[in-house]
């Protein structure tokens, strides 16, 4: 696979030819996609191949016949002529079979390819870490990678078409060159300028694509902002339609008057190479012509070779103007194959240790700092502290204190940068990292609205047990999610969300209620909970950490709230401040050190006197 970046305002010749080393990687998935259709199209399209020159050698057979008929005056032997038309017959209609057959197992090979490899592309981003997706530079790569599986099935049939004309060309250039060698040679002066011409322009083309590529997001975030059921809100609210409408219009003209002049100026040097590949050809035609006249050849050959020419004029400037677009299909084949070789960060332990069940010594986090790719702030530093079996701690502090990086840590989400975590005196990495998050229940604020039923909202949270309609039903009771199931009108069965037909929109309070129940869903011995409360109100959030406290005796705890009356039910308080401990204690130690935790505490008190 070709390593080096391209520029994209020079794709030579030679760049063009390194990104066709692309290709064998590329019909490796193709074949693994299907393999029985890869090979029937290959052996369709090289019986295909040899249709013209037969076709054009049967036909100058029966022109040959019809002239000696002529001459000899014969008036009842056409059995041979009639066998040779039939002959001709058969080959059309093959050739038309084979071509509907071509493009029959072209579709269909295409679509299996694209779910083929969007599948592949799904089951390697699992595979990848969590602050990989919160890399710009990745999440560009998975973008492009994902773009390519649709626009890649263009790509395997131009190529499978260009090795077919390419067989075709072999064919008639063989017979060209037992008449007359030189008729190649014109051919290429013929065809070249066109080939040369349609290249350079290509290249302009691919470089203006790519050059445009940040302004068209922002033209497509503009297309969304203009005209979206999430955006029509806030667009009628502050009065942002003519500015939406205005930016969209500056970018929108913007391309399509370098579109414009590109297209202008391709057209017109194309009208010029054509006129150019038409004189060569009738050049040829005059030379053949004259050969003819003078004795040189007969009008089968007359025939032949005309039509060979004529079509090896179509096939070599298919050829040449497809090599463009299956060279730049190879270059952008660089974004889809790169992904393949990005590899995931967190490294799975060869011989796991089997969790703990249950915990006997708890979590301790030992200088543990994290610092995120690319970055140089530390989101956490010098975390030292314990999360004991059974116990229920709550994380304090301002937003960006690194309260969710620490969880993330813990539920191995994250990998230490430095330090390290230990779980019952072995550290977490040593354990299998499915088994550890498997009996870990998270939710985080800004978890995902499904838009899928009530029941498949809820069983995300342990989709193995998707059918296990009663453990459904008890994590909607236990996150109080079983009062919104009896309004709605098909219950557990009822769609979610406004994307489908039929489906209910929820409120903010009763989303954060399913979303809770995934977390119930399991029966983990550490549960993370980031806000679990933030859109419930005073009554709901009560009962619901009434419920918590019953669910999660003799289990572990993590809490992330802002509110003080949530944090102080926590069996200690671990205030965060710029990444770093500030205190940790009960809510009854905390304020009577005075510090950080007990400004905050009085300052949100006093906004409820």
């Amino acid at each position: 696979m070709a390593k080096n970046r391209i520029n994209t305002n020079d794709l030579s010749f030679k760049q063009r030819l390194s990104a066709l080393s692309n290709l064998p990687q590329f019909f490796k998935l193709v074949w693994q996609s299907s393999p029985w259709k890869t090979t029937l199209s290959f052996i369709l399209r090289l019986i295909r191949s040899a249709m013209p020159v037969a076709l054009l050698y049967v036909g100058k057979l029966i022109v040959d016949e019809v002239v000696l008929l002529n001459r000899s005056g014969a008036t009842t032997d056409h059995h041979h002529i009639w066998v040779l038309v039939a002959l001709e017959f058969g080959l059309a209609i093959c050739t038309d079979g084979l071509n509907r057959m071509i493009n029959l197992l072209d579709s269909l090979l295409g679509d299996q390819f694209s779910n083929y490899t969007s599948i592949r592309i799904m089951k390697h981003a699992t595979t990848l870490d969590l602050d990989q997706f919160e890399d710009s530079v990745f999440y560009d790569k998975l973008e492009r990678a994902r773009q390519q599986t649709i626009g890649r099935t263009m790509l395997l049939s131009q190529v499978m078409s260009q090795v077919q004309d390419m067989i075709s060309m072999a064919f008639l250039i063989t017979g060209l060159l037992a008449f007359n060698p030189w008729l190649i040679l014109l051919l290429v002066i013929a065809i070249l300028p066109a080939f040369l011409g349609e290249s350079h322009f290509n290249n302009q083309s691919y470089a203006l694509t790519r050059g445009q590529t940040p302004e068209r997001r922002e033209l497509d975030y503009l297309r969304y902002l203009g005209a979206s059921d999430e955006t029509a809100k806030e667009i009628k609210t502050f009065g942002l339609a003519d500015f939406v409408i205005n930016r969209f219009t500056e970018l929108s003209n913007k391309f399509y008057a370098d579109n414009t002049k590109l297209a202008i100026s391709r057209s017109a040097w194309g009208t010029f190479f054509s006129v150019l590949g038409t004189l060569g050809y009738y050049g040829a035609y005059v030379f053949i012509i004259i050969r003819t006249v003078n004795g040189g050849m007969s009008v089968g050959d007359l025939t032949f070779l005309a039509g060979s020419f004529r079509q090896l004029r179509t096939l070599m400037e298919g050829i040449l103007s497809r090599f463009t677009a299956v060279s730049q299909g190879a270059i952008y084949l660089n974004d889809f194959l790169e992904f393949f070789e990005i590899k995931p960060r967190i490294t799975i332990a060869k011989e796991p240790l089997p969790f703990p069940n249950p915990i006997k010594q708890g979590f301790t986090f030992e200088d543990v700092g994290f610092r995120y790719h690319n970055s140089d702030k530390w989101a956490n530093r010098h975390l030292n502290f314990n999360l004991h079996p059974g116990e229920k701690l709550a994380l304090v502090g301002e937003n960006g204190a690194g309260k969710t990086t620490l969880v993330k840590l813990l539920a191995r989400l994250y990998d230490p940068t430095e330090g390290r975590i230990l779980l019952d005196g072995a550290d977490i990495r040593d354990y299998a990292i499915e088994d550890l998050r498997h009996h870990t229940g998270v939710i985080f604020q800004d978890y995902l609205r499904y838009q899928m039923s009530l029941s498949q909202n809820i069983a995300v949270g342990n989709i193995g047990e998707i059918d296990n309609i009663e453990l459904i039903k008890k994590a909607a009771h236990e996150s109080l999610a079983d009062a919104l199931a009896e309004k709605l009108p098909n219950q557990y069965d009822q769609w979610l969300g406004r994307r489908f037909n039929d489906g209910v929109e929820l409120s903010g309070g009763e989303w954060q209620k399913v979303a809770l129940a995934r977390a119930y869903m399991k029966d983990a011995q550490l549960l993370i909970l980031d806000e679990p409360t933030a859109a419930l109100d005073a009554r709901a959030e009560y009962e619901v950490f009434q419920r918590f406290a019953e669910i999660t005796k003799g289990k572990s705890a993590v809490l992330i709230s802002h509110r003080f009356s949530t944090a102080r039910l926590a069996d200690r308080i671990l205030v965060l401040e710029q990444g770093t401990i500030l205190e940790i204690g009960t809510h009854e130690q905390l304020l009577a050190n005075d510090g950080r935790y007990a400004e905050l505490f009085k300052l949100q008190a006093a906004g409820y006197q």
